[in-house]
């Protein structure tokens, strides 16, 4: 990531409109902000939320609340609570994102 030529600013993410994306179950209503090359976003898993594919972009994700369970492509799993975070770099390693609960997430790629 190389942040240039973005002035100081904040947001509102609750002005914020929400986009409408499905998963194989589930819905995923991501607010979305784009800076330059940066794209930021307050991510919303519903509960019983499945990726509809296998994600190769990198990102660095902190789960704001609820439970995500992230799994890679060669099997391994992991579960984000609240507070906790990952980071993976552009074709780095396929993931794809669930969650039984409902997930809120900060997202930066």
């Amino acid at each position: 990531m190389d942040i240039k030529n973005i002035p100081f600013g904040t947001t509102d993410w609750s002005r914020i409109e929400a986009s409408e994306h499905a998963g194989d179950t589930g819905m995923a209503y991501w607010r979305t902000q784009v800076f330059g090359n940066i794209r930021v976003r307050m991510v919303e898993y519903t509960s019983g939320y499945l990726a509809d594919h296998w994600c190769h972009k990198g990102h660095i994700l902190l789960c704001l609340e609820g439970e995500l369970h992230t799994e890679l492509e060669d099997g391994r799993r992991f579960v984000m609570t609240p507070g906790m975070s990952y980071q993976v770099a552009d074709q780095a390693e396929a993931h794809r994102s669930s969650t039984t609960t409902g997930a809120r997430l900060f997202i930066v790629d």
